[in-house]
């Protein structure tokens, strides 16, 4: 029950999995794991998704744990940055010593020395499309959105108007309602209909198609990435985005394979444009999935944590190519995450939600 208090699971318990958000599931599987009483505790990227303290708060929870009962932790984790004060060792599965077990503090300086390196490479950007003159100065307005599921209130009486050519940074804490808000932006909440909203500066509702609205949008999520779970090849996920298809349903044209080519070829894993999604690693099936966001050239990009599960060089590399599209006129973006540093400089404005 402490634990279920600590990470906020008992307002949480009358909620279906499905409509957790990525925060929110994350701090079910950890408390649930936890509960287990372990003497080995395997966490694979366990602080991804989580807001800043929550981390702070597993980080303490796990170092009690370890002096408490001797607990093992082996921590499997993306970011050099994160490798907590109590981790004594630390095993590089590749670099400059890889496979070498090394002291924390000689590890963390042997990495800096990569990261130095690695944040240089230069970044090949693919061709634009022309710049869509249809789009309406208005790209999104809410009018006093209200969202509660049963006695549960998300979002309540939200006015959001964002105007073409601004970069939105989307803040809160887990549960804030943050990606409930996307899902009606994205016509994907069962109550997008029900409520006051205009996209490109059209009301909902009146006639369009959800189709019409998701055309014009570039989307990828911690969600939408848990869905897909699609035995096909990689360039078909990106494929597929110029669509809007969880999956492919309408074969490209060879000139749009070419561009799907090129976007992985931008995320640097075009070699593996015929690997089966299902057999790449959880950080090279992000990077499909951002090409997949890309792949259209948006007038607007909504980007939930993207950068979840990257390792430092691809984290890079990814936050260039946000910054090459985002610099462009007239297109709009809207960033969710935890880490204020990922925020590209070119953010205009800011919306933070807090939990009701």
């Amino acid at each position: 029950n402490n634990l279920y208090g600590l990470f906020g699971v008992e307002e949480m318990l009358d909620k279906h999995l499905v409509l957790l958000s990525s925060g929110e599931l994350r701090r079910f599987q950890l408390v649930k794991a936890l509960l287990s009483q372990p003497r080995v505790l395997i966490l694979d990227n366990p602080f991804i998704g989580l807001d800043a303290s929550t981390r702070t708060l597993l980080r303490e929870l796990l170092e009690r744990m370890i002096r408490a009962i001797s607990l093992q932790v082996i921590l499997v984790l993306s970011r050099v940055d994160e490798i907590p004060s109590f981790i004594t060792h630390v095993v590089p599965v590749e670099g400059l010593v890889c496979g070498e077990k090394m002291e924390r503090n000689a590890y963390l300086c042997e990495a800096k020395n990569v990261q130095n390196l690695k944040m240089n490479a230069s970044v090949k950007f693919p061709r634009f499309v022309p710049l869509n003159d249809l789009c309406q100065e208005e790209v999104i307005r809410l009018n006093k959105v209200t969202i509660r599921y049963g006695e549960r209130t998300i979002l309540k009486d939200l006015d959001w108007l964002v105007h073409r050519g601004e970069k939105w940074a989307l803040t809160g804490d887990n549960g804030s309602g943050k990606s409930t808000l996307l899902s009606l932006v994205c016509a994907d909440n069962p109550q997008s209909y029900a409520c006051d909203i205009a996209m490109f500066g059209r009301k909902r509702g009146t006639g369009e198609s959800i189709w019409e609205i998701k055309k014009r949008i570039g989307y990828v999520s911690p969600e939408i990435h848990r869905a897909y779970l699609k035995n096909i090849p990689a360039i078909d996920i990106v494929a597929s985005g110029l669509h809007d298809s969880v999956g492919l349903y309408v074969r490209p044209k060879p000139e749009q394979r070419s561009v799907c080519e090129e976007w992985l070829d931008v995320f640097g894993i075009k070699e593996l444009k015929d690997r089966s999604f299902l057999q790449l690693s959880s950080g090279e099936q992000r990077l499909v999935l951002l090409a997949r966001a890309f792949v259209k050239d948006p007038d607007l990009l909504i980007l939930d944590e993207p950068l979840h599960g990257l390792d430092t060089s691809n984290r890079s590399l990814v936050m260039d190519v946000i910054r090459v599209f985002a610099n462009r006129e007239g297109k709009t973006l809207i960033m969710v995450s935890h880490y204020q540093e990922e925020f590209p400089e070119c953010m205009t404005h800011s919306l933070h939600l807090k939990r009701n």
